[in-house]
């Protein structure tokens, strides 16, 4: 992985210290002079020769905003590893066949390549589809077993020092390995993912799922090492370094969904780093039909809780400053009735903590404008409105159900947090379709994965999914 600076990077060094700002989004932070020194150095020549621990510091500052990251050159013919093909199967010899043309088709040497697929138990023509194309055939002992028994399984027979998981239900861009491999020239990375699309747009929930599916991870390179966030990298399109999945025993079989989320935290709580890059396309058949789409949902909510009991430690984390927590539980005050003070009381608050934030700012030698400020608190607060609004929506709507019988606050809350937050999709991930149309796919999905995340945690007498961490801000707004 390479990273370069953002161009709007400044540097500050005055009797309060040093400091790295951005205003937009506006992130102050306060380094030492040997830092701030290399930030000044990678500004002034950034095509120049990086010194020993420079790509270390632009990883370090790209956690933090302060710089991007960018997918590695392709690597030449020679340098390309040995891949093995891992694709567990069961009842999709159609999809399958689908498939296997596509990798037919990939921009990658023939015999640096091995396709083994595991059949689940089918009982339709799967395993005489792998035969016909010359895959490596495995079955499991047990027809059902589950794709992450199939994929351990699959892997047993593997020789490649990377393996590449990719589902029957998919289909590979003749690029997909090649854009990917090159990511391991970094010693450190145990893992990549690259981008997962929908294979077809015809139907309205088609287009839904193209932006809204969990597969996809968007348009940005991201990196997870140390630390307890929840990134994870999906194992439709997942390459792994072989030695690292096998030292760790693969992945769960006893998870039939969630297993791709605990093969990634295992990895980094290993000391290995995973990566994101927009890059190496694949294409998913998402289902298309509304029941069995919120049936999925479903189930990828019952994985909380026993990911929960596996990695206490990855909690949900949420960053509330307490100034515009406080103006937000305003304006929500000034919706359910609280009066014209609660609604005038909120913008006066995020003025005030505005000039307050200016002021500290302006003591540490670091001259950022009023309006720059003001817009930056705007859009901290709307950010805590989204994500305080998500999180309720997704884990306690029926909470909200339940009680607006009793109380219709209750059901005219849980009205607005489903049209604020949907709104913020709708315009971030911009589908092809009406507003209306988006959210009565958007409602119902968080319905069912609210349900598969309760009945999960009742079936394992464990309710950690609903506790979160509250955190101090990192940045100035």
């Amino acid at each position: 992985m390479t990273c370069r600076l953002h161009p709007e990077i400044k540097v500050v060094e005055n009797r309060q210290g040093s400091f790295l700002v951005r205003e937009i989004p506006l992130v102050v932070l306060r380094v030492n002079k040997a830092l701030a020194g290399s930030v000044k150095r990678l500004q002034s020549d950034p095509d120049g020769v990086r010194l020993p621990g420079d790509e270390q510091t632009l990883k370090l500052l790209a956690a933090r905003g302060f710089a991007q990251q960018f997918p590695p050159p392709a690597v030449g013919d020679r340098e390309l590893p040995l891949v093995s093909i891992v694709i567990p199967v069961k009842d999709r010899a159609g999809e399958l066949t689908r498939c296997l043309n596509s990798l037919k088709l990939l921009d990658y040497p023939k015999e640096l390549l091995e396709i083994i697929v595991v059949d689940d138990g089918s009982r339709d023509d799967s395993a005489a589809v792998a035969a016909g194309f010359g895959c490596i055939p495995a079955a499991t002992n047990k027809p059902g077993s589950g794709p992450a028994a199939a994929r351990n399984l699959g892997v047993a027979k593997a020789k490649g020092e990377i393996l590449a998981f990719i589902d029957s239900d998919c289909t590979a861009s003749p690029g997909w390995l090649r854009e990917l491999v090159s990511a391991f020239s970094d010693p450190a990375l145990a893992a990549v993912g690259g981008v997962v699309d929908g294979m077809r747009e015809s139907g309205s929930l088609d287009r839904y799922e193209a932006v809204m599916s969990s597969l996809s991870l968007g348009s940005r390179t991201m990196t997870g090492s140390t630390g307890n966030d929840t990134f994870y990298l999906p194992s439709c399109n997942l390459l792994v370094r072989a030695r690292a999945f096998c030292a760790l025993g693969g992945f769960s079989p006893e998870m039939h969904v969630g297993e791709d989320v605990d093969l990634s935290w295992r990895l980094r709580d290993a000391g290995w780093r995973i990566s994101y890059l927009p890059a190496g396309r694949i294409w998913h058949e998402h289902r298309s039909r509304f029941i069995p789409f919120l049936r999925r949902r479903f189930d990828y909510g019952t994985s909380e809780g026993a990911l929960n009991l596996l990695h206490p430690a990855r909690r949900k984390r949420m960053t509330i400053p307490p100034l515009p927590a406080l103006s937000l539980l305003l304006v929500i005050g000034a919706f359910l009735g609280g009066g014209l003070w609660s609604l005038v009381g909120a913008p006066a608050l995020t003025v005030g903590d505005a000039l307050f934030l200016q002021r500290r700012l302006a003591r540490q030698g670091i001259g950022i404008g009023g309006i720059t400020v003001l817009r930056a608190r705007l859009r901290g607060t709307g950010s805590l409105a989204y994500y305080l609004g998500y999180h309720l929506l997704r884990y306690y709507a029926w909470l909200f159900i339940c009680l607006a019988p009793f109380l219709p606050q209750a059901g005219i809350l849980l009205i607005l947090l489903a049209f604020l937050t949907g709104s913020v999709d709708y315009w971030v991930k911009r589908p092809g379709m009406n507003f209306i149309l988006f959210l009565a796919f958007y409602l119902p999905e968080q319905l069912a994965y609210g349900a598969g995340v309760f009945a999960g945690c009742l079936d394992r007498n464990h309710f950690g999914s609903y506790r979160f961490v509250i955190m101090k801000s990192l940045a100035q707004g």
